[in-house]
């Protein structure tokens, strides 16, 4: 997976894309959380995200707690269909916000 971070003031952009998968998540899950000292809303770019895992889901929700613990919201945007086929099957759309 390629993961490009996007900084503009207080809110930065994940833009990911590749496979989310147990050899890439670990990397994105270093990237991502400390980013929530450093912006009050995160966005996360599925755009050119083909396949997310369960580890991948796994950093996701680490990541919503992070940002209901900092105060900070966490976006995810430009998910595919296959891709929200997996939300709507793990039950997290209710959990995480996608538009």
């Amino acid at each position: 997976m390629r993961i490009t971070k996007t900084q503009i003031g207080e809110k930065i952009t994940f833009t990911l894309s590749g496979r989310a998968d147990t050899i890439s998540s670990p990397e994105f899950q270093e990237k991502l959380i400390p980013a929530f000292d450093e912006a009050k809303e995160i966005t996360i770019d599925f755009t050119e995200l083909a396949y997310i895992s369960s580890a991948g889901l796994r950093v996701l929700l680490i990541g919503e707690k992070t940002a209901k613990t900092k105060g900070s919201s966490m976006i995810i945007s430009g998910v595919s269909q296959e891709v929200m086929k997996v939300f709507e099957m793990t039950g997290l759309l209710g959990v995480l916000t996608i538009v």
